[in-house]
């Protein structure tokens, strides 16, 4: 089954390093252990959140002009005080440089940089009311397709661009293509990468190309195994679209 659960071959410092800035987080404990530990899971489990955390801040104490997004969004066997470990985890992780929950538009890069805070964590868990620095899941909406086909995926992201008109919250691209169980029967050995990934990213990645950042278009882009494409790079290139909005039209 680790064919079909692991999503990502690099780690967080390789996919950090590689221009990735957004991760979507699923987290769990290990039920029946006597230490309390938080656990990425993914299908199976992965490394400790503590740890992942720790290799996350270590890119940020070297590179203090980046920031990332932390999605918090899936929780397994937790009750209110595994959130309370968890959280008090997040805040000795990032301490100062956590940015506090304020109106989307005010967060720029030229005021994080001023005020030095690289980290927005989104948390979808009611005790996030109880901490400033944890941001309210509907900031950080990411409709899911859930489909095996890469034309339906891409009409999808498409009618939920069109209809996105949240202004005041972030926006999530998923594009991700999900196996029914019937897909991961049928290929059990071959597994995610092989089956759904390898031969429909490049045409995911053509439509990357393809958009417009800005307040109705794209603003943050999800993938499987981003290092079979050229993916973050294509997708920090569409910055530049954005620079070239602000230049003045020039006649020769």
């Amino acid at each position: 089954m680790k064919k079909w659960s692991v999503t990502q071959n690099l780690t967080f410092k390789e996919q950090l390093e590689s221009g990735i800035r957004y991760f979507d987080l699923r987290v769990s404990s290990k039920p029946g252990e006597v230490e309390k530990e938080i656990y990425f899971i993914h299908g199976l489990f992965g490394i400790r959140v503590w740890d992942g955390l720790m290799e996350i801040n270590s890119f940020l104490l070297q590179h203090p002009g980046e920031v990332i997004f932390l999605d918090f969004n899936h929780f397994y066997a937790m009750d209110d005080s595994h959130h309370q470990y968890l959280i008090s985890k997040i805040l000795k992780a990032f301490g100062s440089k956590l940015c506090p929950v304020q109106p989307v538009e005010k967060v720029t890069l030229q005021y994080l940089w001023e005020l030095k805070q690289q980290v927005l964590i989104f948390y979808h868990y009611p005790l996030y009311q109880d901490y400033s620095f944890l941001w309210p899941g509907n900031k950080m909406p990411a409709p899911w397709a859930n489909t095996t086909n890469v034309h339906k995926l891409l009409q999808f992201l498409e009618t939920t661009l069109g209809e996105r008109s949240q202004y005041g919250t972030f926006h999530v691209s998923q594009a991700i293509l999900t196996p029914r169980v019937k897909t991961i029967a049928r290929h059990l050995i071959r597994g995610l990468k092989n089956t759904l990934v390898h031969r429909n990213l490049p045409m995911i990645l053509n439509w990357v190309k393809t958009q417009k950042p800005g307040v109705m278009g794209v603003n943050i882009i999800t993938s499987d195994f981003v290092e079979l494409v050229d993916f973050a790079a294509t997708v920090i290139a569409l910055n530049n679209l954005l620079l070239e909005g602000d230049r003045p039209v020039t006649k020769s």
